[in-house]
């Protein structure tokens, strides 16, 4: 069977936010059958390296089965804060944004 690439958005949505440098991101799956690829495929060390350097801290994933939902918690996300930053975009509403371009490999 061959491997497609799909974007993450193609299969979930999400809601993102932040408080001083620290960024969360929310994923649910669109339909709760997909929910268990999303646990499988969308680890901290993915998102990690999705972000790259963006993200200096750690990553912590909460999973929220009730909801069909994955929650991050990325400490060191924002360049110092809102206040402190020379980003553009500081506020973690676009990092969700940005997760959402993840690029996914499912058969």
């Amino acid at each position: 069977m061959s491997k497609k690439t799909i974007y993450l958005k193609d299969i979930a949505h999400g809601r993102s936010g932040d408080k001083g440098d620290t960024s969360n991101i929310c994923v649910y799956a669109r339909d709760p059958k997909d929910y268990p690829l999303l646990k499988s495929l969308l680890t901290t060390e993915r998102v990690k390296h999705h972000f790259g350097e963006m993200v200096k801290g750690d990553i912590t994933r909460y999973e929220v089965d009730t909801l069909c939902g994955l929650n991050f918690v990325m400490k060191h996300a924002l360049g110092g804060g809102a206040t402190l930053s020379l980003r553009m975009d500081t506020l973690g509403k676009s990092m969700g944004s940005a997760l959402m371009r993840m690029k996914l490999e499912i058969e």
